[in-house]
Parts: structure tokens; sequence; C-alpha cells
């Protein structure tokens, strides 16, 4: 790795390693609440999805299922504000520290039918699967 890489304020984002169905090139993406630390859900990144979050400063992804632009909350209404973004040190992953401005983060939702804040509300136990929230 370069110092410049790794300490300097050049960006180099590093969108080649991974690639989408449809050949696009991403990054893994952590989301986290800004306020709580929870750790809401990781998606991927294109540089598309990237420049629509930074512009419009909300959590945006490139949905690797649907091979289309995420742009979270735009059909459920559940939209995570992008307060920062993170690089990490190989400039190949970033951190999106959000702020809930309505629902959850998941798709999914609880027994009261609300939007479950993060995805990652099961732990393992033995061998199942165990409500966390």
């Amino acid at each position: 790795m370069s110092k410049e890489l790794e300490e300097g304020s050049g960006i180099q984002l590093d969108f080649s390693r991974f690639k989408s169905a449809g050949g696009h090139g991403v990054m893994p993406v952590v989301v986290q609440d800004i306020d709580s630390g929870e750790v809401l859900l990781v998606g991927h990144a294109s540089r598309e999805a990237l420049e629509h979050a930074m512009k419009n400063r909300v959590a945006t992804f490139w949905s690797m299922s649907r091979n289309e632009l995420w742009i979270k909350g735009a059909t459920s209404g559940n939209t995570l504000e992008l307060i920062d973004v993170r690089v990490n040190c190989e400039q190949n992953s970033l951190l999106y520290l959000v702020r809930l401005t309505k629902g959850g983060a998941c798709h999914t939702k609880d027994a009261d039918g609300q939007a479950r804040s993060g995805c990652y509300y099961r732990r393992i136990k033995g061998d199942k699967l165990e409500m966390v929230k």
C-alpha cells in the first residue's frame, strides 16, 4: 500500500474489487446510526450511488438483487439522511453515518408492523436464530 492511499487526502476509491451481476463496480458500505452507533445494514455503492448520496444527502446504494440504483426510502418512505461518509484505509469500503428520518432502515417489519430500525435483529443461538429486538 502506498502512503498516499492510506494517509493522503487524494480520493482513489476502488470500485473494481466487486462487480454486480450487471457488471457495475461496487464497494461495501456499512451504514451506522450517527446517534445510537447501531449498525443498521450493509449494502454496496457504485460510483453513481455514491455521487447521488453525496449530492442529495440521502443514503444511496447499488442494489445487487435488482441491479439498479437504490435510493433508500424512495418506495418505502423510510429515509436515511446522510450525515457523513467515511472511507477505510485501503479506499475499498465506505461507512455511511446516517440519521433515521422516518421509519427504520430494514425492509422487514416487526410484530407491530413497523419497519425495524436495522437489519441485524437476530442472533445465532446454538443451531437456530433468536430475535434480539
